[in-house]
């Protein structure tokens, strides 16, 4: 039965209105349908029954093939009916019953015929749209030529029809639609501003057109497109909504564009005239588009920020929004650009629209400067009392950022945060104050005291198990490293007393550890964990039990041994979710459970989402490192593995480097693990397709273009069943401590099992098969670690001049001074240090890296850049460290690169 549609008004909450098709229910409905039979039509009869059939249709109510049926052809007994009302909702009627009832749709298409040829206009567009949503590729060559006249039709509704039934069947039948390119094109013409509109849709594919995601005539068609655009910009559209598709083309046409050797964009002019449309969706679409810009320059920005700033003072809120929500784009890339928008924004802090107040409040947190932040902070109080928590959360986010790029300025900014985490709030809010509270204190070492401590006062009244259980865990790991740590043992303890189970057993773990790393309150941890054996919950009573023993069982001040630290503080190197599945997959036989076979690779997404395009690395440089705690993980898993055990410290694991497209039956990536003398492919693979189990996975590596490499070990994974990540590994051996590059060529081999989709069992006998995989390279930056340093110019002075070397390089024609910076960043693989950003339209440029190269050398680099010519640039290396060779390495890998 359907549901009704309930709404309440805000005003009359006692008061409810119902909709009108509440209650309604297929089968009486369908007995309504008789009146289609009736010898004496009633119209308005007739259009309520086929009102409620919509509805029921569009709330997901299925007909089978017998009722589309009988409903279909009583439907078309009501072309005999002249009421106009009447035949307009016949079109929609069929529209909608055409997939259902497809084999007999075909019997209605003479009366539209004959209703496309019509004198009245109305009878005319609604055929068309009918007959091309429900004929195919043969009736449709019968009545192309009624459609190529409907398309330049007087009539613009006639015309639209034509046009918007045109991008339809482009998707079903392209070559018929473009055969009309000459009266498409006569369409675009046209003075009627929807026909205008369509005709520019249909001749150009375009993803934000609104009414379908279509192929266009021109996409395909580069020249074609610029043809389009060069023709159209000079004036003769003058529908707004068509001039705003025609920016849209014009955009994508300077993004795949090349500047011109004066440096200008093509057709930017055309994008700044329409900043003087008299159309204000002319005009927003015009400065949007600018602002969009690759590489957009200060000068190339004016003019649209300019037009922005006069819609924040607009009396439409609708402008208001668009202007503020563009300008907080901005303000992420060019917040100088901003800046002169300020006073109109700060304006903006008291609308009563509560999205346009929060984005501008966003936007000067990101346009401010240092001296600004206290009287922000005095506006922002009294506005997060007026907001939901939906825009507080917004707020909370840009504030975050703003101490993490003013760390000074985080007292003011900790006690804003510290003071609305004590205010009402539901979860989502309350957690991203304490996740921003946490995110300060781990990046901001002077905040690590006052943000544990409002932390500490926030768990005092908290509602939420879940934040509590969290700040006390971190209170865990960051409580025992303060000055003075005995201070946060009241507020852990009295969890123990005021909350409920599972809190409480997070506090006896925080106590644990507390008394784990300070060995002087050792004694009165001891105390405190012996009460917690009293406890009603098992879990509390288990947990204090096991820490007691853990620690030493008498209280003593000694130092707690680091095997009692590593199980306290480290973590489980094996996914919980993996070991799971492992478990319930595990079919008791002779074989024992081998917890070495669960898969270690963490999912972090589901697989949809892994089949999506990825960026992979470009140029000569290597993929970007891994995080910290993703090396930890991954030395954790390599010591793991007998194999790679006397390999010694692990130097450098790169980010994932993937080796299959998007869409294939595999997915596989690679992240190389650099150790002094040996390198390791750890390859992660998963399987995409359910009826597949994949056993003795292995890649076979070609190394024969890697000449000082030699395969050493290759660990095959056991088995790898649909959608569960495993991994497989090959080592090779390479001089010690010298960067050794090369290329090599992979190939997966496996034995394939199909496997019964009803039983999810495999069969006992597979296949081999093999997949080959894209090649994999080693490049000099994969030994590089990017380690920053707080003061470059000291660092370099205390480095000293004596293993310095400098030199002088070409770098040849490129499109910019920034991607000749970067490209050497990438080819070294170095962390920027202090403002090496480029700044736009420069000439000249100095570039500060710093890293550490392999070996656990520290290097220094002094890059100054210019441009020689037009396009040409010359680089000045000037490099420090602690070793003359290794200065040497760093020229000769940019000597080669």
């Amino acid at each position: 039965m359907a549901q009704p549609l309930v709404k309440k008004d805000d005003d009359r909450d006692d008061e409810v209105d119902y909709s009108p098709f509440m209650g309604i229910e297929k089968g009486a409905v369908l007995q309504e349908a008789r009146v289609f039979n009736d010898p004496q039509l009633d119209p308005r009869r007739c259009s309520q029954v086929i009102t409620k059939l919509l509805y029921l249709l569009n709330q997901g109510e299925t007909f089978t093939k017998v009722e589309a049926t009988e409903v279909f052809f009583a439907v078309t007994k009501l072309f005999q009916s002249k009421d106009i009302g009447l035949r307009r909702m016949v079109y929609v009627m069929i529209k909608e019953l055409s997939p259902s009832a497809d084999e007999v749709v075909i019997i209605v298409t003479s009366s539209l015929m004959k209703d496309m040829t019509s004198k009245t206009d109305m009878y005319r567009a609604n055929a068309i749209r009918v007959l091309c949503r429900i004929t195919d590729g043969t009736l449709l060559t019968q009545i192309e030529r009624y459609l190529k006249q409907a398309i330049v039709d007087k009539n613009p509704v006639v015309a639209s029809a034509a046009l918007v039934s045109g991008i339809h069947l482009l998707q079903t039948n392209p070559e018929i639609v473009k055969r009309w390119s000459n009266e498409v094109q006569e369409a675009v013409q046209s003075r009627a501003a929807l026909v205008q509109f369509h005709a520019l849709g249909l001749l150009h594919q375009e993803s934000h057109i609104p009414f379908s995601e279509s192929f266009g005539i021109r996409q395909n068609d580069r020249l074609a497109v610029n043809k389009l655009v060069s023709s159209l910009t000079k004036g003769s559209v003058r529908s707004p909504l068509a001039q705003c598709l025609l920016i849209r083309y014009t955009s994508q046409v300077i993004r795949e564009s090349a500047n011109t050797q004066a440096g200008d964009r093509p057709f930017y002019d055309f994008l700044e005239g329409c900043l003087r449309h008299k159309a204000e969706m002319v005009i927003f679409e015009a400065a949007r588009a600018i602002t969009e810009l690759n590489g957009v320059t200060s000068r190339e920005l004016t003019p649209a920020i300019t037009v922005l700033q006069l819609f924040l003072s607009s009396s439409k809120p609708v402008l208001r929004f668009a202007a503020v929500r563009t300008l907080n784009k901005v303000a992420m890339t060019h917040p100088m650009a901003v800046t002169n928008c300020n006073i109109d924004m700060e304006s903006l802090i008291s609308d009563q629209n509560r999205s346009i107040a929060t984005l501008a409040i966003t936007t000067l947190l990101k346009t401010g400067n240092e001296s600004s932040v206290d009287r922000l902070m005095k506006q922002i109080t009294n506005f997060m009392s007026d907001i939901a928590d939906e825009f507080k959360i917004v707020v909370v986010e840009a504030i975050r950022s703003l101490c993490l790029k003013f760390p000074l300025k985080y007292r003011s900014l900790m006690n804003f945060l510290s003071n609305i985490l004590r205010e009402e709030g539901g979860f989502e809010y309350k957690k991203a104050i304490v996740d921003s509270i946490v995110i300060l204190i781990r990046d901001i070492p002077e905040a690590k005291e006052s943000g544990l401590l409002h932390l500490c006062e926030f768990i005092e009244d908290c509602e939420f198990t879940y934040l509590s259980s969290q700040i006390l865990h971190f209170l865990g790991i960051e409580g025992p490293k303060t000055s003075d740590p005995s201070k946060y043992i009241r507020y852990i303890y009295n969890r123990v007393h005021l909350e409920n189970a599972t809190v409480r057993a997070a506090a006896v773990s925080t106590l644990a550890k507390f008394g784990a790393m300070v060995d002087t309150l050792k004694p009165r941890i001891f105390v405190l964990l012996r009460r917690c054996l009293f406890d009603n919950d098992d879990e509390v009573r288990d947990r204090a039990t096991l820490y007691l023993n853990t620690l030493g069982g008498d209280g003593a001040v000694v130092q707690t041994g680091e095997d009692v630290k590593e199980f306290l503080f480290g973590s489980l190197d094996i996914p919980l979710v993996n070991l799971e599945n492992s478990l319930k997959n595990y079919e008791p036989s002779e074989e024992s459970f081998d917890i070495n076979y669960v898969p270690k690779e963490i999912k972090t997404q589901p697989l949809a989402e892994k089949k999506a395009p990825g960026k992979k690395p470009t140029g000569f440089g290597a993929p970007p490192a891994a995080s910290p705690s993703t090396v930890d993980a991954y030395e954790r898993l390599l010591s793991s593995i007998p194999e790679f055990a006397n390999f010694g410290k692990l130097f450098k694991s790169s980010a994932p480097v993937e080796l299959t497209e998007a869409e294939t039956e595999y997915a596989v990536n690679v992240v190389k693990h650099i150790f002094d003398g040996h390198v390791v492919f750890q390859y992660n693979c998963t399987n995409t397709i359910p009826e597949q189990l994949l056993e003795n996975v292995t890649v076979v590596v070609d190394a024969s273009e890697a000449e000082e490499f030699a395969e050493v070990v290759s660990k095959p994974l056991r088995s790898l069943p649909y959608d569960s990540p495993g991994q497989t590994f090959v080592a090779f051996e390479k001089p010690e401590g010298i960067p050794a590059v090369g290329k090599f060529s992979n190939m997966l081999r496996f034995i394939v099992k199909e496997v019964d989709p009803s039983t999810g069992e495999a069969e006992d006998y597979g296949v081999e098969d093999e997949y080959q995989l894209e090649e994999l390279e080693v490049v000099a930056a994969d030994y590089m670690l990017k380690v920053g340093v707080s003061n470059f110019r000291n660092a370099w002075e205390s480095m000293g001049a004596d293993c310095e070397r400098v030199d002088e390089y070409g770098l040849g024609p490129r499109e910019s001074l920034a991607e000749a910076v970067n490209a050497v960043i990438d080819l070294l693989g170095m962390q920027p240090c202090e403002a090496s950003v480029v700044p736009n339209n420069s000439r000249s440029h100095t570039c500060l890296l710093s890293g550490v190269y392999i070996g656990n050398a520290k290097v220094l680099v002094r890059l100054q850049f210019g441009l020689d010519g037009p396009k040409d640039v010359a680089m000045k290396l000037a490099v420090r460290s602690e070793d003359e060779a290794v200065s040497d390495a760093i020229h000769e890998i940019v000597a080669s690169g």
